[in-house]
């Protein structure tokens, strides 16, 4: 394991920019578009939206750890760079990657307890047989080739937060957006430590709801946070001089501020989509693509 996330397989072989990630997806819609035609699926934010949420009830059913179901949404997102959807059966795609994730992270599950739940949750698409998801899983491996390990933004959270004298509110404000980090490209577009960052920095600049916050609202209060004016902030001189003391030390650092109002930006859009999301929809139009190419 690469205890150094700048020599990890993570950076050397899952870091995309945004236009070689835009290129890599759109190959995989050129390589069949029939398909993409006869079987329309929901827009890309809203499946990942949907994948959450199914990864969240099977985790919470079995008590997974917060950090086993975000390596798992990155192990689904990773794969899906590598397949057409409309090749797999999605629900054993994630029960798999649920299961894997459990080992790499030091919670194991047994295979058939994992196949029984996913059977429990999904009936209609998922057998129980445990030789399903153990092939799944050789699947999945093979496409990643064999590099799982995963460096969190977590970590970084909790080391910065004493240092930057977070409150508990704040800090569990940075960790829901973490959290939410993982329904987005976010995680193989920049190192850890930076959305980390982000995180702390919306939790501290935007104490509203940030679901409630449009992109344009928080591009305005990062504008004005880095520019020092204090537009569009948290009121009050307390909080106006928690963010300059966060800007200040973003600046001592060296961040790149640019990469932080991007991820602000993905983050909030994330929310304007969420607005729009409905899980019917997501669920029907799945199903349909299954029962259709036989691949439950």
């Amino acid at each position: 394991m690469a205890a150094n996330y700048w020599a990890s397989s993570q950076r050397q072989h899952w870091q995309f920019t945004r236009e070689k990630l835009a290129e890599i997806r759109n190959k995989l819609d050129d390589s069949d578009k029939d398909a993409v035609k006869l079987y329309p699926l929901p827009e890309r934010r809203h499946l990942s939206i949907y994948f959450n949420i199914q990864i969240v009830r099977l985790g919470r059913r079995m008590q997974i750890r917060q950090q086993a179901l975000a390596t798992a949404q990155l192990y689904l997102r990773r794969f899906y760079t590598k397949v057409p959807i409309r090749d797999t059966n999605p629900y054993l795609v994630l029960a798999t990657c649920v299961y894997l994730a459990c080992k790499m992270e030091e919670c194991p599950q047994h295979i058939r307890v994992v196949a029984g739940e996913a059977r429990t949750f999904w009936p209609e698409f998922i057998t129980g047989e445990i030789g399903k998801l153990a092939e799944c899983e050789f699947w999945v491996i093979s496409e990643m080739n064999s590099y799982l390990i995963v460096h969190h933004p977590y970590r970084t959270l909790q080391d910065l937060g004493p240092q930057l004298q977070l409150t508990p509110e704040e800090t569990s404000q940075s960790w829901n957006v973490i959290n939410d980090s993982y329904l987005t490209d976010l995680p193989m577009l920049y190192p850890p430590h930076i959305i980390a960052l982000t995180a702390i920095f919306l939790s501290v600049v935007l104490k509203t709801s940030l679901h409630a916050t449009t992109s344009s609202a928080a591009a305005a209060a990062v504008a004005a946070a880095t520019s020092g004016s204090g537009g569009n902030l948290s009121s009050g001189p307390g909080a106006q001089s928690r963010t300059v003391m966060l800007i200040e030390w973003y600046a001592e650092s060296g961040i790149d501020m640019d990469s932080i109002i991007e991820c602000t930006q993905e983050i909030i859009s994330l929310y304007e989509v969420w607005d729009n999301f409905a899980d019917k929809v997501c669920k029907d139009q799945i199903g349909r693509m299954i029962k259709q190419r036989g691949l439950s």
